[in-house]
């Protein structure tokens, strides 16, 4: 169900106000850091003119001298403060903006995580959220003390010093104001290029070290190696394109700074020699004039570093601004999480086509399971087996009235209690690079360090799985660290750690979606006895290839290119003498070789 409601635009400024008063905190010692810096030329300039001009003593300097200290010390005291109180804000902004942006992400739907690699989505987390980090905190400082800073200098050289010399020295600063302009356009557009180079590596990488196995299967570490090369050239061009034009404008701001100081230089010293000014002025002017230097140099770094923001605030703007399309329906009241699923499930005429897609993966599909029933589902490869999974867990909508759950369409039952209610053991078993204790508990509400009773109960789930034995062979047994993915482990060994899981859940209904593939038909038999003993009174949905993992199910239905094809019994579907009763002669005549 599409979410209707109206779209928000992302904005910072909820995490801005959120640091405000560490803002305001930090602009206000950083204030008074800049006036005691202004200072410090002034005395300068003071006890040079009082000595030079011999009307100055020992007694005269040493006050001049503790208020040049004092202002040191402010100065230092200042710059801890200051950058407490705003790279601490900017590290509080990342924190929650990353935080707020992995949330979101886990309540979209399957739609966008298809279409989106992990590599992009992970350099959202590392290069993007850094260059909004830098933004809020040290390039935000950087401009407010250039700005202040600039006009505060210009002040101070005017009023102690010489309004034309000012003028004269500041005209070249024009140049530069034109040049940040246009710099900021063109280091954007370079910075987004950038910032995409990078999330292409990043995927990259994530993607062969996912598929090393395979990719040594193949011996196709050479190919992997050159696309990878490819992808890093990529990253290294779009990255030298980025500091080749910060090698440009750097060197530019230089002469024009250059140019400056040299124009003070000559046109100063000519106004000391004619008595127009101090040499203590002179001096001071000239101090004033190297603090105007940094300014100028901090406004490419600014540009860069807001430039680069800009480019990563679009794309996690993108992140923010993307809407599940699998929400609850609207409800004034929180959900009743005293209602419990009862496992009935009602298809009427049920018609489904994925939102990418124009054919339909199922075709008018009627079908009735009744609480306490074990259905079983049979079908070649993209029948619409786990297509009819995916709709009973709402991975994805059906049309209203399609699909009902305890009487009820399906959409109106709350996504917290469908979810909870329902357990699901995909075809592709997903373990977290964790014990295998907590696998196996992932599905409970209460943490096993917390509720250390609850090992027996999971004990008895991996022996009703079948998984115990094997467990108990590990050197740490329930304790042992699976790897990425449970790749330490063996597909049968995944699949019935999986299986395990849901058991522990002990939902109402229970999906297994091609979850004994893996397993001996020794193994399945005995899993499979387990299941009806503990799934009476549940809801049981089995898919499977293998007859020998439906044929106890009380109902079989047969899909075919998406239709129910065949409905009944296991004796009555080998009466039937149709596509499943010959697929069961089939699999016998192979377990007959096999024995044989």
């Amino acid at each position: 169900m599409k979410q209707d409601t109206k779209q928000k635009k992302f904005s910072l400024l909820p995490y801005l106000l959120r640091y405000k008063w560490h803002y305001l905190l930090g602009i206000i010692i950083l204030l008074l850091v800049d006036l005691a810096s202004l200072y410090i030329p002034q005395y300068t300039g003071e006890i040079i003119d009082g000595l030079s001009g011999g009307s100055f003593g020992l007694g005269d300097v040493k006050p001049i001298l503790f208020r040049i200290l004092f202002a040191g010390l402010v100065m230092m005291t200042g710059r801890f403060g200051w950058r407490y109180f705003i790279i601490g804000a900017s590290r509080g902004v990342e924190y929650k903006l990353r935080d707020d942006m992995f949330e979101h992400l886990e309540t979209l739907s399957a739609r966008y995580f298809n279409s989106h690699k992990t590599g992009d989505l992970m350099a959202h987390f590392t290069n993007d959220l850094q260059a909004v980090r830098m933004a809020v905190g040290m390039a935000l400082v950087t401009t407010f003390d250039a700005v202040v800073m600039t006009v505060m200098v210009l002040v101070k050289m005017i009023v102690y010093v010489d309004f034309r010399l000012t003028l004269l020295a500041f005209a070249p600063l024009i140049l530069v104001a034109i040049g940040c302009y246009f710099y900021g356009i063109e280091s954007k557009k370079r910075q987004i290029k950038r910032q995409d180079a990078f999330s292409d590596l990043s995927d990259k990488v994530q993607e062969s070290f996912a598929g090393i196995r395979v990719l040594k299967s193949f011996v196709q570490e050479e190919e992997d190696f050159k696309a990878f090369e490819k992808a890093s050239l990529n990253n290294l061009e779009k990255n030298l394109s980025v500091v080749k034009l910060r090698a440009v404008f750097g060197p530019a701001l230089d002469a024009i700074t250059g140019i400056s100081l040299l124009l003070n230089l000559l046109i100063g010293g000519k106004m000391v020699l004619n008595g127009q000014i101090s040499i203590g002025q002179f001096v001071a002017f000239n101090s004033y004039i190297g603090m105007l230097v940094w300014p100028m140099i901090a406004c490419g770094d600014c540009i860069n570093a807001f430039s680069q923001a800009a480019a990563a605030f679009q794309r996690i703007s993108r992140i923010f601004e993307e809407q599940p399309d699998i929400v609850d329906v609207a409800s004034e009241s929180s959900p009743d999480t005293s209602y419990h699923l009862d496992g009935d499930i009602l298809l009427k005429d049920l018609t489904f086509t994925y939102p990418d897609g124009e054919t339909p993966v199922l075709k008018h599909i009627n079908l009735h399971i009744k609480p306490g029933e074990m259905l079983g589902i049979l079908g070649r490869t993209g029948s619409g087996k786990s297509s009819l999974a995916d709709l009973l867990l709402r991975v994805y909508d059906c049309e209203s009235g399609m699909l009902l759950l305890d009487g009820k369409p399906i959409s109106e039952i709350p996504l917290a209690i469908l979810h909870r209610d329902m357990a699901y053991v995909p075809q592709e078993n997903f373990l977290f690079s964790d014990t295998l204790e907590e696998n196996i508990a992932f599905g409970l509400e209460e943490r096993i360090d917390e509720h250390p009773e609850m090992r027996e109960n999971i004990h008895q789930a991996a022996k009703d799985a079948c998984i115990h034995d094997n467990i108990m062979d590990f050197p740490d047994d329930y304790l042992t660290l699976v790897g990425e993915r449970g790749v330490t482990l063996s597909g049968g060994q995944k699949q019935r750690s999986s299986i395990a899981r849901a058991l522990l859940k002990d939902s109402a209904v229970l999906i297994l979606d091609d979850s004994l593939s893996a397993v001996d038909t020794d193994t399945e038999e005995q899993i499979l006895e387990n299941l009806i003993r503990l799934r009476k009174g549940k809801t049981t949905i089995v898919i499977a290839h293998r007859i020998s993992t439906l044929q106890k199910a009380d109902h079989i239905a047969v899909l075919t290119d998406g239709e129910l094809t065949e409905y009944g019994t296991h004796e009555e579907l080998v009466a039937l003498d149709g596509f499943y009763a010959h697929i069961y002669e089939k699999q016998q005549l192979e377990a007959e070789l096999k024995e044989m």
